[in-house]
């Protein structure tokens, strides 16, 4: 099995635990709870900040000192609806009680102070459309390079009807070479639609020193630490896919493959 692919170690408690050590680079660290009623756990952010993603059901969140109530609203989480995040700065600690069936995704990345601890949304994100054709998607932006009360972090959600594709047409952030690219690590955490179903992930450079193709299933997570990245979901399978992205500027600046740049610039000039 591709290093790329991590699977979850079980169907309770926390099953994904990804640091940026384990994953062999410098910045994207990802988690992933799946608790039932009654439930808490708790965890120092350390130097990470950390922003919490009710992936679906309800929790009572708190950071540091302070409680935020009980959060959440989507209990699946193909209704589409926004969802409610909690970002927790570094040098703090956080702590989550499920009030029902939930799935609690901690992206994490270095943290350099001066935040405070403050709920994401639902207010302030919508459901775009991105894309035309088989490569429409719908993107739930969390925390983009717009909002300046994360440090390091780039967090998003991404809906792919069945049959289309996303991060497509292939492209890549693994230069620091700002404006042109920045540096972005990279992890997508999937769930399909039924939940039985799969869809594919190809990592792969320009030089063909990577070239891997995997099959997703519910729940899995991929490491993205260079090259292009496309999703394909097959048809009769919905795909949602979580990204957690940072380096060393929090901006998103990607080139598209020479090869397939053609695409994206023919649906532009169409738009």
């Amino acid at each position: 099995m591709s290093k790329l692919l991590r699977k979850p170690t079980g169907t309770r408690g926390k099953v994904h635990d990804i640091t940026h050590r384990d994953a062999g680079w410098g910045y994207v660290g990802f988690g992933l709870y799946r608790l039932t009623p009654g439930e808490t756990v708790a965890e120092p952010t350390g130097e990470t900040e950390v922003i919490l993603v009710l992936v679906e059901g309800k929790a009572e969140l708190g950071a540091g000192d302070e409680s935020f109530g009980v959060m959440g609203e989507r209990m699946d989480v193909f209704e589409k609806t926004p969802p409610h995040c909690l970002y927790v700065p570094n040098g703090s600690d956080w702590s989550a009680t499920a009030v029902t069936d939930c799935t609690l995704a901690v992206c994490a990345a270095p943290g350099k102070g001066g935040h405070r601890a403050r709920r994401i949304g639902p207010e302030g994100i919508t459901l775009t459309q991105r894309g035309i054709g088989a490569n429409t998607r719908f993107i739930n932006n969390i925390a983009m390079e717009n909002e300046d009360y994360c440090d390091s972090l780039l967090v998003t959600e991404v809906f792919t009807p069945q049959g289309n594709w996303s991060s497509y047409p292939p492209h890549r952030h693994d230069e620091d070479k700002f404006p042109d690219m920045t540096y972005l690590e990279e992890t997508y955490y999937h769930r399909l639609n039924p939940a039985q179903g799969y869809g594919l992930q190809r990592v792969f450079t320009e030089d063909g020193s990577l070239d891997e193709t995997m099959a997703v299933a519910n729940h899995d997570v991929v490491l993205v630490p260079k090259g292009h990245h496309p999703c394909g979901a097959p048809y009769g399978y919905e795909m949602y896919y979580l990204n957690v992205m940072a380096g060393p500027l929090r901006k998103w600046r990607f080139r598209n493959h020479p090869d397939h740049a053609w695409i994206y610039e023919r649906d532009t000039a169409g738009a």
